[in-house]
């Protein structure tokens, strides 16, 4: 059949050149981009993975990003705080030097006094001026806010980690089921019945006493007494309205690290009691124990420790708290970190930072370190009494930043760190993923680029045979 209205073969080969030169022109998109899919058409599906992908990638580099930051942060507290150590070593050593009362004249103790007034000084300026990019990191404000502690029950709160979740504040309820005790044992005689050499030991160390027949419990409390700073033994009126009611022998301390121990020697009687009537030569202390908001706890003496997910905090009783309960309320504040790609509570971390100025260093039991400086009601070069008190409280200072260097660096490694790990592994992962989906093939690319270039050729080269075919026509018209 011969036709000149209608050339179908070339609009077959016009049809088919078009869907070659569509997949050449793809073909070179994708090579010129590097991107399989550059537009929805080209697949739906995994353009909508690949999208949520990116947004995952995007939200895991920035975790990543967060987490370096915070290194940094906790890396500059801490620098900070191992310089505040030192000066409270140098403290201590200072404070020994004074005690050395025989072998040191008054103005050697007040230039050592200068000496420890001036690293006080020092140690409430780092806490006053060491910052991270403008944020003061060690003056107490990414410390917990809290509302309603109770001095009288409560000598010290440390609150260094709190999940607020969707809650504007969390309360805290404290309440103590069993109490603190010292070590206690009784002597309940008026006086010595007989001559008697005894040894009174305690957790600080041990000395001998000798008590002579009839003499009267306030020389033997006073003689113990004398001893107290070597021993950790001290001696009290077992009723301090009548003193002939005997002495109670009582460690220093609180909790089942502290003990006394009284022992005649020589076959020597000397009754004595524990705190109920029972005949002991020994006896120890007791840790306070109870709950916090439900959960149980047991502490050090009068030191307790909760931890929690939802809460981790330390605080100190004071010594005039006994059985019962008290509470107080988290307001707000805290360091709160963004660690994860989602803005949500299980990614985030929230940790308190203390101040570590001299009025916050020490607590209401012993006495702050701002107490020690000239002029303090613990001012060293004054007496050696208050050379061992002021002792106690740099003791208790150096312990409160050790404490607080310890929990930055278990933060910053067992947190941070592992942090950075997790989401670089998952990072990698995520950005394979999202290149498997959209990035081109070169490869497989280039080859479909040389067949369409092919085909298109040789469409082109049918198309120009096909559009010359209806000119056979002419030969019949001219026959």
């Amino acid at each position: 059949m011969a036709r000149i209205n209608t050339n179908v073969p070339a609009i077959v080969a016009q049809r088919t050149l078009k869907t070659t030169q569509r997949d050449l022109q793809i073909s070179l998109e994708r090579l010129s981009s590097g991107l399989r899919i550059n537009r929805g058409a080209d697949d739906p599906a995994g353009l909508i993975n690949s999208e949520s992908l990116r947004a995952e990638i995007s939200g895991v580099q920035k975790a990543v990003s967060n987490s370096q930051r915070a290194m940094n942060i906790i890396a500059t507290s801490e620098g900070a705080l191992n310089e505040v150590a030192s000066l409270l070593i140098d403290i201590q050593g200072l404070i020994v030097e004074i005690a050395n009362d025989a072998a040191m004249s008054d103005d050697e103790k007040r230039a050592n006094q200068l000496q420890i007034d001036s690293a006080i000084e020092s140690i409430t300026r780092i806490a006053d001026t060491t910052t991270f990019a403008g944020r003061k990191l060690l003056n107490g404000s990414l410390d917990y806010i809290t509302s309603g502690v109770q001095a009288s029950a409560l000598a010290s709160v440390a609150i260094t980690g709190v999940q607020f979740g969707t809650f504007s504040y969390v309360p805290v309820e404290v309440a103590i089921t069993t109490s603190a005790q010292k070590a206690e044992l009784q002597f309940r005689n008026s006086m010595a019945t007989e001559n008697v050499t005894v040894v009174v030991n305690g957790n600080k160390g041990t000395t001998t006493l000798q008590f002579q027949a009839s003499q009267a419990v306030s020389a033997m409390l006073f003689a113990v007494n004398l001893e107290s700073l070597a021993t950790g033994v001290e001696a009290y009126y077992i009723n301090s309205a009548n003193p002939a009611s005997g002495i109670a022998f009582r460690s220093v301390g609180y909790g089942s690290e502290q003990f006394v121990s009284i022992q005649a020697l020589h076959n020597g009687v000397f009754a004595l009691t524990d705190a109920d009537g029972d005949a002991r030569i020994r006896d120890e202390g007791r840790d306070a124990s109870g709950t916090v908001n439900g959960a149980g706890i047991t502490g050090r003496g009068l030191d307790m420790i909760l931890n929690t997910r939802t809460l981790d905090l330390q605080f100190t009783l004071n010594e005039a708290m006994g059985l019962g309960s008290t509470s107080f309320v988290i307001t707000g504040g805290g360091a709160l970190f963004q660690l994860g790609p989602s803005v949500n509570t299980n990614q985030q971390v929230n940790i308190g930072i203390q101040s570590i100025a001299a009025t916050r260093l020490g607590d209401a039991n012993l006495g702050y370190l701002s107490q020690i400086v000239e002029g303090g009601q613990f001012e060293v070069s004054r007496s050696t009494e208050n050379a061992h008190q002021s002792s106690l409280i740099v003791e208790r200072a150096i312990r409160q930043v050790a404490v607080l260097r310890g929990r930055l660096g278990a933060f910053e490694r067992n947190v941070l760190a592992t942090n950075v790990n997790s989401l670089t592994i998952t990072l990698e992962n995520l950005m394979s993923s999202e290149s498997s989906i959209r990035d081109t093939d070169f490869a497989y690319e280039t080859s479909r680029l040389t067949r369409a270039q092919i085909l298109v050729n040789a469409g082109t080269s049918v198309l120009s045979i096909a559009n010359t075919t209806p000119q056979s026509v002419l030969a019949l018209l001219g026959g």
